[in-house]
């Protein structure tokens, strides 16, 4: 058998079998986010359908829109099914105080607390508004998993950016007798096992809103920043 012969045909078959494999990790990795993007939605509707009567009513029609979205773009993964047109004008504000109600009793169960301070009065970005509550869900829970106990939402202006920022206190701040509560020990076990699909979803929506993201980390807690260009009002008819 002549081994010089069939050598192209040896690395034509082993180039052949990396792109499969590049593409099938790829494929594999988009399949996770899409997954981890269902998953925080749906936490979020399982704690606000414990609650009060009437007290998670707008957190559950927020959620279920992020579960529709979520989906969809699982679908387009999947099946590649069209996603729809998400290109919009919403005001951030409601979208961010959504966001956190959304996760207040999550941070209670772990002893903490999420604030809500919004000094950027009732800008209007351009985009995916689904997208943009994906990333400020993954802010929050991260801090209230990694970071904490306690947690603020800051919404302010610079210049014509509008910059929102989930900032924490740092883990060495969390009570001690919250260390070993059930909440805790699942924060922990979450984070053994995250692989930074969320960051990566913010970065993503970061960028598609022509806008950065910036995480700072330190013993005293972590700084989450998203900085995106506001919209440019449109001329008068």
């Amino acid at each position: 058998m002549n081994l010089i012969a069939l050598w192209p045909a040896a690395a034509s078959m082993l180039l052949l079998m990396t792109l499969q494999g590049m593409r099938a990790g790829r494929r594999r990795s988009a399949l996770n986010e899409a997954m981890h993007e269902l998953r925080r939605p749906l936490q979020a509707i399982a704690l606000a359908s414990s609650g009060p009567h009437g007290e998670g009513s707008s957190v559950l029609s927020g959620s279920v829109q992020l579960v529709t979205a979520a989906l969809q773009r699982l679908d387009h993964e999947i099946n590649g099914a069209t996603l729809p047109s998400a290109r919009e004008r919403f005001r951030v504000e409601p979208l961010a105080r959504s966001a956190v109600q959304r996760w207040q009793s999550r941070a209670k169960l772990s002893g903490g607390s999420v604030a809500f301070r919004w000094r950027a009065g009732g800008e209007v970005l351009e985009g995916d508004g689904s997208a943009l509550s994906q990333a400020l869900d993954n802010l929050i829970v991260n801090a209230i998993e990694h970071g904490g106990p306690s947690i603020v939402v800051e919404g302010s202006l610079r210049g014509e950016r509008l910059r929102v920022v989930v900032s924490d206190s740092g883990r060495r701040s969390r009570p001690a007798s919250r260390r070993g509560s059930p909440a805790e020990v699942i924060a922990r076990l979450a984070g053994k096992r995250r692989h930074g699909h969320g960051l990566a979803v913010v970065r993503r929506v970061a960028a598609a809103h022509g806008g950065r993201f910036v995480l700072q980390r330190s013993e005293s807690g972590s700084v989450a920043a998203l900085e995106l260009p506001v919209a440019v009002e449109e001329a008068a008819a």
